[in-house]
C-alpha cells in the first residue's frame, strides 16, 4: 500500500525566525494514487498578530482564530495522521520549517524527514519545466487542474489542488480496469485459467516519475509530439 499525505499550511507571516506561527493545517490522504476521503484540517490560534500581507493572501483574521486551539493541542493528532506516510508538499522547506518550529515550541522536538519521506512538488516541477513559472496556479494551468474556487489561499483547498497536480505530474490517477482489479485484490499477479501463469509487474511511483521526466524531455524536443506522456492521456 502506497500511502501519501498532501500537506499545506497557512501562517501569520513568511519568516519562522521572527516567531511567525502556523494558523491552518490541511492534510489529505492518498492511497495507491486515489483520494480516500480522509483528511486532517485544523485552524490554530497563533497567540500573535497576523501580518497584513499574510491576511491579504489567505484571508484569515485574528478575530476568527481567537477561539481556535493551540498547536500543542493538536500536535499528537497531526503526528498520528501523517504517520510514516510520504508527505507531498509544494516548497517543502517552508512548511517543514514551520512545523518543526511549532513542535520545538511545544517541547516536542522532531525532525519530520526522519519519520516521513518528503516529496517536494516545486523541486520536481522545476526539473520538468526549467525556466518556467512553477507556482501552484501555473501548474494548475499547465496540467488543466481546476482552481477556480481559489480566491484566497487555504491549507485544505490548496492541499486538494496540489493532490490533483501531483497525480497529473507523476502520471495521472490510476484508473484503468486492469489496475483497479490489481489494487482491489492487493496483488499484481494474474493467472490464466489453464496451467500457464504470467506476472504483471506494476510500475511504482519512482518509475512513473522517471518515465514522466523522460517523456517531458522528449515532448519538449519534439514540439509536443511525444505520444507516451501519461499525463496527457
Amino acid at each position: 500500500m502506497s500511502r501519501k499525505i498532501i500537506l499545506d499550511t497557512e501562517t501569520t507571516g513568511l519568516d519562522v525566525t521572527r516567531n511567525h506561527k502556523i494558523i491552518e493545517i490541511g492534510c489529505i490522504e492518498i492511497i495507491d494514487r486515489k483520494f480516500t476521503g480522509r483528511k486532517f484540517h485544523q485552524y490554530l490560534n497563533p497567540q500573535r498578530e497576523i501580518d497584513q500581507g499574510a491576511i491579504s493572501i489567505h484571508g484569515i483574521t485574528n478575530e476568527f482564530l481567537q477561539d481556535k486551539p493551540l498547536f500543542k493541542d493538536v500536535k499528537d493528532d497531526l503526528l498520528e495522521f501523517i504517520g510514516s506516510a510520504e508527505l507531498i508538499i509544494h516548497n517543502a522547506p517552508f512548511d517543514i520549517g514551520f512545523l518543526e518550529h511549532e513542535y520545538k515550541k511545544s517541547k516536542h522536538k522532531i525532525e519530520i524527514n526522519k519519520i516521513c519521506n518528503i516529496f517536494d512538488t516545486l523541486v520536481y516541477a522545476r526539473k520538468l519545466h526549467p525556466g518556467q513559472k512553477n507556482n501552484l496556479d501555473a501548474l494548475c494551468k499547465r496540467y488543466s487542474v481546476d482552481n477556480s474556487s481559489r480566491d484566497f489561499h487555504g491549507a485544505l483547498l490548496d492541499a486538494r489542488i496540489l493532490g490533483d497536480v501531483y497525480l497529473a505530474m507523476t502520471g495521472g490517477q490510476t484508473s484503468f480496469d486492469l489496475v483497479k482489479e490489481s489494487n482491489s485484490k492487493k496483488r499484481n499477479v494474474y493467472e490464466k485459467k489453464n496451467t500457464d501463469h504470467f506476472v504483471v509487474q506494476m510500475a511504482d511511483d519512482n518509475e512513473l516519475r522517471e518515465h514522466n521526466e523522460l517523456c517531458n524531455k522528449i515532448d519538449k524536443a519534439s514540439d509536443g509530439r511525444c505520444i507516451w506522456n501519461i499525463s496527457k492521456i
